[in-house]
């Protein structure tokens, strides 16, 4: 096959599509680019179907660290285990490609996107999908094609919405609205935004979906160079007995779905399966239509929970459409933690637990985005037993990555700044139980935990997830949608945000023909159920608490000139290293001179800071201070006002009347009280004088100095031993 390639410009950016020379044994290759990042995205179908009762799709994107010339960290050297962004922009390809392939297509289909130029300006995710997208169409496979996804930013000056914004332009915007699909529908909608209003959200979103059907027409251009041969794949048609003795339990599947108790209801389901299966089927069909019975039972159980609620508008659980679940929440649940919330919604129950650390604890990324790490982490945990099943613990699966960075983007943009509030923020949010919408129950969670801490939010956010039912012109709109719903439904719409705005939204959409009109009554619902359920949580805890925990640290922002960082550092670490053994805070230093001291205990904290300040202040005429003697020479001792500065005692002010010696009054180690009564401007060497004298041990009445001089300095006459122009003379050993 020879080289194509399709060149456009589309908002401004250049984009090209290519195939024909790269991973020709793929089904369909694709390398797609925008500016100079450039994706290879291949797509292969298995040769033989698969008996699988789902559709056999795996979407992987591999960041290669060469992309952006640079070499991996860590001991191996090469690209190991995804990344969160990986991971999340691997299920951004998946969500709008999956609902594109037919009914029946049992065939495994692996996609894989490649980054292998990323020129750090152009972001590589959002041109993956219609990479797929292209890859599939061009391999011949039944797709429902050509998809696009775009990434919708908004000036924050302007208001114009800007085109797959570049990181810089990205900066600038008070949006990030990705929204993928075809020229005539939506299928998966993300979002992050500094609290805009639902109107704004659904003009961003119509003019999102008519940039991708302008994505949609450059891809058909280059696919009609392609000129695809589609390939021989037959579509599974199971045999019609099976429906046809599978729909007379409709009724009784209806009944069967009309329990409030999740366990319950499953049983009750399960059990009608069951019974069907052995009922209306022998072994041999059980056997080689297996997948095809689970099928056809399931489709079941979907007829009957949409039909209950398009005729009667009556849910599983006995809830109207716009109907909230019951709530229980309470703040501070655990004791000690610097910060805890229980939030439940029926009986999807989870426990969010804020942990506040020192700046130097955020998360550093090894990836190929221009970011470097992150202040702020969720994290979220969907153990088996949170849906009464038994399974394995380990790292965390995609949908919880997803889950958690939802939540996650939602609270952002509350949090205050690292000058405000200058804490590394984790918060970790455990499902103890779920029956739909345990992502927005984590979010609601969330906001408690970081409240019941003490994170000066700007706002509380609250969650809530929407779900939909069509069929023909029939729609339902669903509030607060629970498993059953989101599993069997159109569309799973879930909606954070402040009183004031959306913070964050996520789509997927299984139906086609979602119309503005239904976005824009799904936003209006959502902020009806969004308001009921923040109002809940501030009868609770109405706003942050006004001090941290008593376990938590506290942290004490000070700054210090840079040259004067070393100091405060010593060699080796050793001078921060010993204040830190010593008063048992933690110390931060940043580049730009800026100090973190983090301690549980106030007084350590104080005592940290004391000593810091110590180390970089320069000593000024005037001030006393309680000095220790470190060296004693012939002229004089000198005397430690700072650990990093010393001043010279002179011999003369060491003692009242003249003393042959220093160690005669002093000894190395004892402490003085001491008075800075110069400071060279030139040298930065210090005089002092001793404000605690003692007698000389020599002294007496009858001798020479005490008959010249008084114990103030002056001669018996009262006059001041100062040189006539007003200067104190100034030995020649006192520059030493």
């Amino acid at each position: 096959m020879e080289k194509i390639v399709e060149e456009f410009e589309l908002y401004g950016k250049t984009y090209r599509f290519e195939t024909g020379e790269l991973a020709k044994q793929a089904t369909g290759a694709v390398l797609v680019t925008q500016g100079d990042t450039s994706i290879l995205v291949t797509a292969v179908v298995s040769h033989e179907e698969r008996d699988y009762d789902f559709f056999p799709l795996t979407v992987d994107y591999l960041e290669k660290m060469y992309s952006v010339g640079r070499i991996p960290g860590g001991y191996l050297k090469r690209e190991t285990k995804p990344t969160d962004k990986g991971t999340l922009t691997a299920r951004m390809i998946d969500r709008p490609i999956r609902p594109g392939f037919p009914d029946g297509f049992k065939y495994e289909v692996q996609i894989v996107a490649t980054t292998l130029v990323c020129d750090e300006k152009n972001q590589p995710d959002v041109i993956c999908v219609g990479g797929a997208s292209a890859a599939l169409l061009a391999g011949g496979v039944p797709f429902d094609g050509p998809a696009a996804c775009v990434r919708i930013g908004r000036d924050v000056d302007t208001h114009e919405f800007i085109v797959n914004p570049t990181y810089e332009e990205e900066k600038r915007s008070d949006l990030e609205l990705v929204i993928a699909g075809t020229t005539d529908y939506i299928s998966m909608v993300e979002a992050g935004a500094k609290e805009i209003s639902e109107q704004d959200m659904l003009e961003a979103m119509t003019f999102g979906q008519e940039a991708i059907a302008k994505f949609c027409e450059a891809q058909a251009a280059f696919l009609e160079k392609v000129h695809p041969e589609p390939m021989e794949y037959k579509l599974h048609v199971p045999d019609p007995q099976i429906d046809e003795r599978v729909a007379p339990f409709l009724d009784r599947m209806s009944a069967a779905l009309r329990d409030a108790d999740k366990q319950s209801r499953m049983a009750k389901v399960e059990a009608l399966k069951e019974e069907i299966k052995a009922t209306q089927f022998n072994e041999d069909e059980q056997m080689s239509w297996a997948s095809d019975i689970a099928a056809a039972c399931k489709a079941l159980e979907k007829k009957a929970m949409r039909t209950m609620v398009i005729e009667t508008g009556e849910r599983a659980d006995g809830r109207r459409v716009d109907e909230v679940r019951p709530l229980h929440i309470v703040a501070g649940y655990l004791p000690r933690l610097h910060g805890s919330g229980l939030f439940q919604r029926g009986q999807t129950q989870v426990l969010s637990v804020c942990t506040l650390g020192m700046l130097s604890e955020w998360q550093r990324l090894d990836t190929i985005e221009p970011v470097e790490g992150k202040r702020y982490m969720h994290q979220y945990n969907f153990p088996p037993f949170c849906t009464g099943e038994v399974g394995r613990i380990g790292a965390p699966k995609r949908r919880e990555i997803g889950h958690g960075a939802l939540a996650e983007r939602a609270l952002i943009p509350v949090l205050p700044s690292v000058d405000d509030f200058p804490y590394a923020i984790r918060v970790v949010s455990e499902v103890l139980e779920s029956n739909g919408s345990s992502s927005m129950a984590s979010t609601c969670g969330s906001t408690l935990a970081l409240m019941d801490a003490g994170v000066p939010l700007s706002a509380p956010v609250a969650g809530v997830a929407m779900g939909l039912i069509k069929e023909g012109d029939d729609v339902v709109i669903l509030t607060d949608i629970q498993g059953l719903e989101d599993f069997l439904g159109d569309m799973d719409f879930k909606v954070c945000g402040t009183e004031k705005g959306i913070t964050a939204l996520q789509m997927d959409n299984k139906a086609r023909g979602l119309s503005v009109e239904i976005l824009a009554a799904a936003l209006a619902q959502a902020h009806e159920g969004r308001a009921f359920i923040l109002n809940a949580m501030l009868d609770v805890i109405d706003k942050p608490r006004a001090g941290l925990k008593e376990t938590a640290p506290r942290i004490e922002t000070i700054h210090i000139p840079q040259d004067r960082i070393r100091d405060v550092i010593g060699t080796g670490g050793k001078v921060v290293r010993g204040i830190q053994e010593e008063t048992g805070a933690t110390i931060d230093i940043q580049e730009d001179g800026t100090i973190h001291i983090a301690s549980v205990d106030a007084a350590a904290g104080a005592a940290a800071k004391a000593r810091i300040l110590d180390i970089v202040h320069d000593p000024e005429a005037g001030e006393e201070y309680e000095g220790e003697v470190v060296s004693i020479k012939d002229f004089g001792a000198f005397i430690r006002l700072t650990p990093t500065k010393d001043g010279l005692l002179h011999i003369s002010r060491v003692a009242n009347g003249r003393v042959s010696s220093v160690d005669e009054v002093l000894s190395v180690g004892d402490t003085v009280h001491v008075k800075v009564i110069e400071v060279d401007p030139k040298t930065g060497k210090i005089s002092l004088d001793r404000l605690d004298k003692p007698d000389a041990p020599n002294s007496r009445k009858s001798s020479h100095d005490d008959r010249r001089h008084d114990r103030g300095g002056h001669d018996r006459g009262g006059h001041d031993r100062s040189s006539s122009d007003g200067r104190t003379p100034r030995r020649r050993h006192e520059m030493n």
